[in-house]
């Protein structure tokens, strides 16, 4: 019987659904200090929901869009959890990363015209790089 989507997973059901070894999964708790799953005596892991979306996240962002551990761990800092968890859901994950860039100017507020020529240019640099992302995995 397949458990449900709210259930706690072990170390190897969690790598199961992540497709990573086990040893993996240790060794980014010992880079990220955000990845904490539960332990139970004896040291036995469990995997929340919300742990395996993280894992997904950091995934996405090691394997698929090229970032280091390094890397990684700056994002986290830089703009949280939120980040991660954005990653994980796949595809435009860099626009909501990208969008207070376009807020700013040299620290000063855009005028709208200027910031709605900005967005319409990060969605079509967005949507190209999508594409040749599909081209690449494929």
């Amino acid at each position: 019987m397949a458990k449900g989507p709210d259930a706690f997973r072990t170390i190897s059901e969690a790598a199961d659904e992540l497709n990573v070894p086990q040893h993996v999964l240790r060794f980014w708790e010992t880079k990220f200090s955000f990845i904490r799953p539960m332990k139970r005596a004896g040291g036995r892991r469990f995997y929340r929901p919300q742990d395996i979306a993280v894992l997904r996240g950091v995934k996405v962002l090691l394997h698929d869009d090229g970032y280091t551990i390094k890397g990684v761990q700056r994002l986290h800092r830089d703009e949280g959890l939120r980040r991660l968890l954005v990653a994980a859901d796949g595809e435009g994950a860099e626009a909501p990363a990208l969008r207070p860039v376009i807020a700013t100017a040299a620290g000063r507020a855009m005028d709208p015209e200027k910031r709605a020529r900005l967005g319409h240019a990060l969605d079509d640099l967005l949507a190209a790089k999508s594409r040749l992302d599909a081209l690449l995995r494929g």
